[in-house]
């Protein structure tokens, strides 16, 4: 049996330097050296050995196989270096080479109307103001003329966050927080996201809002739609029309909806020339609720000057970046979609 292990030990030194993958070295450490193995197998019939002879033939296997593993950790080690020099040499980077196609990245499309509306208003003389979105009642609603009887207090249209706390349904409150900590003459911008519990294809539990505020001596109706016209021209184009429809939202006294003309069939006239699914061959579009700001508001904010007045509007910022980019559905806006971010 001795000379049968001699064999075996030599056999194996033999053949393992020449085995050339990790995959063929693991195989013969196995054939060799596990259960089933040859060396396994020789040693299962040393119950049939003399007692003299088994201390013997023990010893003798022991050293041939601490040899043949010490010949596979060295082989091991071997095959693994030339591995590595061989995953280095094909994936090695020339970093002189110029890049294939650089990507970057752009602002949000919600950011970039945001942007244009208050660029073109703020030539007019608007500042630009923010709030907190953690309101209270008071200022969401009371202070803008919602009495507690009104439906947008009730459970289905606002995120209650607590006793006399909500998440701001608009950013009215914002208008109202600068009036009580500002004296007029105020021309104020006010953007930020709001919070109603809504949820479909043109309408968002979670969406943005820029109200206007100009409150001064002889503010009349006429300026409002000065500025809205303006405003309408810088955005949709220099051939925009408006309209103004009586409308009635409780914080201003009187209250519009105001249209402009469809920029995709109108153009400028008012009279849609059809077919267009935007405008529905009507040739105009609402875009904005707006108005003379409600006298019940100036007493909220402490203004007892008869002689003041003021006109405020709302513009949803969704809807003008889905008319200015024809995006169909204002989910998308929140998808975080690559593939629609890079259109824009």
């Amino acid at each position: 049996m001795i000379e049968e292990l001699k064999q075996i030990g030599c056999e194996s030194l033999e053949a393992i330097s020449e085995l050339e993958s990790l995959e063929s070295l693991e195989q013969f450490r196995v054939s060799v050296l596990g259960k089933k193995g040859k060396l396994s197998t020789l040693l299962k019939g040393m119950g049939k050995l003399s007692a003299e002879e088994r201390p013997k033939v023990g010893q003798v296997a022991n050293e041939w196989k601490n040899k043949i593993e010490a010949a596979l950790g060295a082989h091991k080690e071997k095959l693994e270096v030339a591995a590595l020099e061989q995953k280095i040499l094909n994936e090695k980077i020339d970093v002189t080479l110029p890049s294939l196609k650089s990507y970057t990245g752009t602002l949000h499309p919600l950011t970039q109307a945001t942007r244009q509306i208050v660029q073109s208003l703020s030539r007019l003389g608007f500042d630009v103001t923010t709030g907190p979105e953690i309101e209270t009642e008071y200022l969401n609603f009371d202070s803008v003329n919602i009495p507690e009887t009104h439906p947008a207090r009730e459970m289905q249209d606002t995120f209650f966050m607590g006793e006399g706390v909500v998440l701001r349904t608009h950013t009215s409150p914002v208008q109202m927080r600068t009036m009580r900590s500002q004296s007029f003459p105020l021309r104020i911008l006010c953007p930020g996201a709001v919070y109603r519990a809504d949820n479909d294809a043109t309408h968002s539990p979670f969406f943005h809002q820029i109200e206007g505020l100009w409150v001064d001596h002889g503010i009349r109706m006429s300026d409002l739609k000065g500025t809205l016209l303006f405003f309408a021209k810088e955005t949709f184009g220099s051939e925009t029309e408006i309209r103004l429809r009586p409308s009635f939202f409780p914080f201003v006294e009187p209250g519009v909806e105001v249209d402009v003309t469809c920029p995709f069939c109108a153009s400028g006239s008012g009279k849609g020339k059809g077919p267009c699914k935007v405008c529905k061959d009507t040739g105009w579009i609402e875009i904005l609720g707006a108005g003379m700001v409600h006298p019940e508001l100036f007493k909220h904010a402490g203004y007892d000057d008869p002689k003041i007045s003021g006109f405020a509007f709302g513009i949803g910022i969704e809807r003008i970046s889905m008319l200015l980019n024809g995006i169909p559905d204002l989910r998308l806006f929140y998808r975080g979609d690559v593939r629609f971010l890079n259109q824009f």
